[in-house]
């Protein structure tokens, strides 16, 4: 009788040690590709070998194949490489779908069940400047947040998401609302210099607090999201009712607030400059906060 035991073995292992080439090769490609950036826009090839640590013999068949690809191409009159014409119709595929909007839903839901609390997504408006909510994923506690001026425009200035993202906007935004009208939401008034001094904090702090500063009886947090050119693009929330929480709370929450800006940021296609957290959306035993 023959032994076909050993020989499916030995297929699968075959198969195992494809499987694991192709992903390095995969691994490889992408390393390559991530060579290129603004500033490096056109590599030769010893400087690609150099970059993803490959020999020079291994990162010209992977250049090779990649140009076969139109992924990367050699530049004119010269032996460098740059990104391929491809790249251009895989992004215009990705575009609409890499959006704020289409990304963000699992990350404010995670957000919401690791908090507890209303969790908000805000973008700025440059005219004006104004703040605006485009979504929100409530609280499930009875007295909760609920945002009621989706898309409605807020002045900037006035509470967390506004001046999260305001401390992160373009030197001329940011002009122009220190130029403004500055009355704060109880009608008080907001001098300049107390106003640029604060978004030069929240851009140390990496994070924005309101303490019934736009509606009174909530309090919140705010972190800035980037897209893949590192642009603040837009800022995850926290609101809790006040009877709830202050300011030592709301920091308590930054960690896991950070997190989710993160992994939202991340979807976005911003590739830190730190290893970043793993995606607490996808990672099921993640301690949850206390």
């Amino acid at each position: 009788m023959r032994d076909t035991g050993s020989t499916r073995g030995t297929g699968s292992v075959r198969e195992a040690e494809t499987a694991r080439g192709g992903v390095q090769s995969i691994d490889r490609a992408v390393a390559v590709l991530a060579c290129f950036s603004p500033a490096r826009p056109h590599l030769p090839l010893v400087e690609v070998a150099r970059t993803t640590g490959l020999s020079r013999s291994t990162a010209h068949r992977l250049l090779a194949a990649l140009s076969a690809h139109g992924l990367v191409q050699q530049a004119q009159d010269s032996t460098a490489y740059s990104l391929g014409p491809r790249l251009l119709d895989l992004a215009d595929t990705a575009r609409p779908h890499v959006t704020p909007l289409t990304q963000a839903s699992p990350v404010m839901t995670w957000l919401r069940d690791a908090s507890g609390e209303t969790v908000g997504l805000h973008v700025l408006d440059e005219d004006g400047p104004a703040r605006r909510t485009l979504a929100q994923v409530e609280s499930t506690q009875a007295l909760r947040r609920t945002y009621t001026d989706l898309g409605s425009a807020r002045p900037a200035h006035q509470g967390a998401p506004g001046k999260v993202l305001l401390a992160h906007a373009r030197p001329a935004v940011q002009e122009a609302a220190l130029a403004g009208p500055l009355e704060a939401a109880d009608g008080t008034g907001l001098d300049a210099p107390t106003l640029r001094a604060e978004l030069e904090q929240i851009r140390a702090d990496g994070l924005a607090l309101s303490l019934e500063e736009r509606v009174p009886g909530v309090v919140a947090l705010a972190v800035p999201v980037r897209d893949h050119t590192g642009t603040v693009t837009c800022a995850l929330s926290i609101s809790i009712p006040a009877v709830r929480a202050g300011r030592e709370q709301l920091l308590a929450l930054r960690p896991t607030a950070l997190d989710a800006a993160a992994v939202l940021s991340a979807r976005l296609g911003h590739v830190p400059t730190t290893t970043p957290s793993p995606d607490p959306v996808r990672t099921t035993t993640r301690q949850e906060p206390s």
